[in-house]
């Protein structure tokens, strides 16, 4: 098994880029400490991408420092040869909700034609590439950093797809909105694997997408696909998305500032619940809460001393999804010390705090939270009455293992 490991890591070297494009910027643009794997890519003269029939898998967030859309700008290039675009969950141009996608169609603004990518893995979805056709897969998409926003396993699957197909694969990089710190949270168990987790990786993963793209090759692609990485500069592990002067571009429609991304990876886990995660509101995953909840809530939740966080007695009438047009009641997040934040830790406690003041708390039918945290363990802990302290106990051995597997793939410091 160690031969194999190391054999493994040996090709990963030889098929991924070791370091980063990072060509001084044309002499009429200001420079900026901070650059995308994009912005590296363009100020090289597209060096990776020249003679070969490309292909992009990205969504809104695939934008440039003014705000310009990537595909548009690489198909005003001559230098790009941009015959196609995949879309993920929510759609290229991102119009569709939690769930859906917006089919095949031919892109209004640049003609090209636009592949659904959204559920398809495998042959099938390497049947796509073959067919769109190109010889090179691009992928570019702001992730926020948990396990369950299924950008990471588009990547996952377009990856094992261009491998079968016999295709390159390049990774732009961006930055983990809510920093690269640490690996946070369960750690999947493959009897789990959905959409929402392919494979064993903590919750809140504090990687970005190249990073995540090294660790799939090296570590659970059966097959390597041929990779490369065109990673950032200037980005430093420690910071948060406004550190990178980016325009924050929403990744899907429930996600609409960065502050929401801080949160999501624990309050998600309310999507496997009989509470309302907040959708239908202009804060979702940041309000809580349900019919016959009252400030009991908000008040439990702040006795449990979590690090960087106030708990707000709220009130709210989402206008879809949960309670749809309903007045229920709960709490709103406040984190004010990003810094200090766990966003998982938090999660279980407001889980706990949930279930022990609300009489009405319940599971939803199908366990989706067991998919969402990896496996039974959350679930069961609190179901036993279990602290918060406790639930975070039982993932810390899992964890560890995972955060030492990760280290090696981690590219920034």
């Amino acid at each position: 098994m160690h031969l194999m490991r190391l054999s493994r890591r040996a090709l990963l070297a030889a098929t991924t880029a070791a370091a980063s494009l990072t060509s001084t910027p044309p002499a009429a643009a200001k420079p900026h400490r901070f650059r995308t794997g994009f912005e590296n890519l363009t100020a090289s003269g597209y060096a990776r991408l020249s003679g070969r029939r490309v292909g992009i898998v990205t969504n809104p967030t695939g934008i440039t420092r003014d705000a310009r859309h990537i595909v548009d700008v690489m198909h005003a290039d001559p230098r790009v040869n941009l015959t196609a675009v995949f879309g993920p969950e929510h759609g290229f141009r991102g119009t569709a909700q939690a769930g859906g996608s917006e089919g095949r169609y031919d892109d209004p603004a640049t003609g090209l034609p636009v592949y659904d990518t959204y559920l398809k893995s495998g042959q099938p979805l390497a049947d796509i590439f073959t067919a769109a056709p190109v010889d090179t897969v691009v992928f570019d998409i702001q992730d926020v950093g948990a396990r369950f926003y299924t950008y990471i396993w588009t990547l996952y699957d377009c990856m094992e797809a261009a491998q079968l197909a016999g295709k390159r694969f390049v990774v732009l990089d961006r930055p983990n909105p809510v920093t690269g710190r640490a690996a946070q949270g369960p750690v999947l168990h493959k009897e789990f694997a959905t959409f929402v987790g392919r494979q064993p990786v903590s919750q809140a993963h504090g990687m970005t997408v190249a990073e995540l793209a090294r660790l799939f090759n090296g570590e659970f692609l059966t097959t390597p696909v041929p990779l490369e990485t065109v990673l950032m500069s200037g980005w430093k592990r420690s910071e948060f998305y406004d550190a990178s002067g980016l325009p924050w571009v929403p990744p899907s429609p429930n996600m609409p500032t960065p502050d929401t991304a801080l949160v999501y990876s624990g309050t998600c886990l309310f999507e496997g619940t009989n509470l309302s995660e907040g959708r239908g509101t202009t804060r979702p995953f940041e309000l809580l809460g349900a019919e016959g909840i009252d400030g009991r809530w908000a008040a439990a939740a702040g006795e449990l001393g979590l690090p960087g966080v106030h708990f707000r007695e709220a009130y709210f009438a989402p206008t879809f999804s949960k309670f749809q047009g309903k007045t229920v009641g709960g709490v709103q997040i406040h984190v004010h010390d990003r810094a200090a934040y766990d966003p998982v830790r938090t999660g279980i406690g407001l889980l706990v705090t949930a279930k022990r003041v609300w009489s009405g708390f319940a599971w939803r039918a199908d366990n989706w939270i067991d998919k969402l945290t990896g496996s039974t363990q959350v679930r069961t802990a609190i179901d036993a009455g279990a602290a918060p302290d406790e639930v975070v106990a039982g993932w810390q051995e899992e964890l560890a293992a995972f955060r030492a597997t990760r280290r090696e793939y981690l590219l920034y410091r």
